[in-house]
C-alpha cells in the first residue's frame, strides 16, 4: 500500500486525547445528572432513556473521524501502466560569476540575490528543462538541460564569484556556450535566460543576434544592480575595495545599453532587478509562460490506484449509522406502530 500524503496520518493519535475529553465530558454529564436524580428512580422517570447509546455514538463519531483522515492521507492500492508525455521548452540560465558581482549595491550581493532568484523561478516550472552556464572571463556548462531541478539547485548552490579562473566579463563567449549546448532535436521554444550586471570587457555579443535569431533563441536579460553603482568588494575579506592596476579603487555600475538590445533583437524582455526582486519571475509569468512548449519525451509509469473513496463511504455508513441510533429506547406503543 502507498499514500499520497503519508504526513497527515501523524494526525491520527490526537484522536487519543480528543477520546479522552470527549468521554470525560460524557461521564461528567452523567455525574451532573446523577446528582439531580437518585440513579434507582431514573429508569422510572425516564424509562426510555438509553445512557449506554451515548458512549455507543460517540465511538462512533470518532471512528469516522479517523476514516476521514485517513481518506485525507490518500491510501493507494493497485496499480496500472500509463504512457506520460512531458511538455516543457528548454531554458538556459547565463549567470554572471565575474568579480563586480560581488558589489553589495544589491543586497547582500549582486550574485546572492541572483541565486535567490533563480532558485524562486523554479518553483515556475513543470516539465521545463533549465541548465545553467557560469561566466566571467570564460564560461562553461556547469549543468545541463535537466528536469532534475533538486540536482539544478544544487549546482546553482555551489557558484560563488571565481569559479571561473578567468577574470573579466566575457557575455559574447558565455551566450555561445549556451546556444552550442541547446539539443538540435528539440522542437520547443528556446530560451536564454541571462543575469548580469552588463558590464563586458571582451567581445561584442551583439555580433550572436543573425545567429540568435537563426536558432530560435529569445534572449531575456535581467540587469542587476544599480546605475549609481558600488565599489567591488577586496579579495580579502577585510573590507579593503578592489583596486585596478593603477591603484584605484574599482567601481561597478549597471550597464543596460548591451543588454537592452540583445533582448529587442531576439524577441525577449530586458528587466532592471530590484532589491528583493530580481525580476525573473515577472518575466516568466509575462512573457516565457506562454512560450511554445513541445512534447519532450514520453515514458511508461506506474499509476497507483487511488482508494480513498472507500474510507469516505465507510465514514459516511458510521455518521448515518450514528445519527440512527437514538439515546431513546422505544416505548412499546412506538414499538407496535
Amino acid at each position: 500500500m502507498k499514500w499520497g500524503h503519508l504526513e497527515l496520518l501523524y494526525w491520527l493519535p490526537l484522536a487519543l486525547p480528543l477520546a479522552w475529553l470527549l468521554f470525560a465530558l460524557l461521564r461528567r454529564r452523567r455525574s451532573a445528572i446523577a446528582k439531580l436524580v437518585d440513579p434507582a428512580l431514573l429508569g422510572e422517570l425516564a424509562p426510555n432513556w438509553h445512557p449506554a447509546r451515548a458512549k455507543s455514538r460517540l465511538w462512533l463519531r470518532l471512528l469516522a473521524l479517523a476514516l476521514l483522515v485517513v481518506a485525507l492521507a490518500r491510501p493507494q492500492w493497485g496499480f496500472h501502466w500509463e504512457d506520460v508525455r512531458r511538455k516543457g521548452l528548454d531554458l538556459m540560465i547565463v549567470l554572471d560569476t565575474s568579480r563586480s558581482m560581488m558589489a553589495a549595491d544589491i543586497k547582500p550581493s549582486r550574485l546572492q540575490q541572483a541565486k535567490w532568484g533563480v532558485r524562486d523561478l523554479l518553483r515556475h516550472l513543470r516539465g521545463d528543462r533549465v541548465g545553467l552556464v557560469p561566466f566571467a572571463g570564460s564560461s562553461l556548462l556547469q549543468c545541463p538541460l535537466t528536469i532534475d531541478y533538486a540536482a539544478f539547485t544544487m549546482t546553482l548552490d555551489d557558484l560563488y564569484v571565481g569559479i571561473i579562473p578567468r577574470g573579466g566579463t566575457a557575455i559574447e563567449q558565455a551566450l555561445r556556450t549556451a546556444i552550442q549546448s541547446f539539443p538540435a532535436e528539440s522542437s520547443a521554444d528556446r530560451v536564454v535566460l541571462l543575469v548580469t550586471d552588463g558590464e563586458d570587457h571582451e567581445g561584442d555579443p551583439l555580433r550572436l543576434l543573425p545567429e540568435l535569431k537563426e536558432n530560435g533563441i529569445r534572449v531575456y536579460t535581467i540587469g542587476i544592480g544599480t546605475l549609481e553603482g558600488e565599489m567591488v568588494p577586496g579579495a580579502d575579506g577585510q573590507g579593503a575595495y578592489f583596486k585596478d592596476r593603477q591603484g584605484q579603487i574599482v567601481k561597478t555600475s549597471l550597464q543596460e545599453d548591451v543588454l537592452q538590445k540583445l533582448a529587442l533583437g531576439t524577441g525577449g524582455t530586458y528587466v532592471r532587478s530590484a532589491p528583493g526582486d530580481l525580476g525573473l519571475e515577472r518575466v516568466f509569468n509575462e512573457s516565457i509562460a506562454s512560450l511554445k512548449r513541445s512534447e519532450q519525451e514520453s515514458r511508461t509509469a506506474k499509476i497507483y490506484e487511488e482508494r480513498f473513496a472507500w474510507a469516505i463511504a465507510a465514514a459516511l455508513l458510521l455518521l448515518a449509522g450514528e445519527a440512527l441510533l437514538s439515546d431513546r429506547r422505544k416505548s412499546p406503543a412506538e414499538a407496535d406502530a
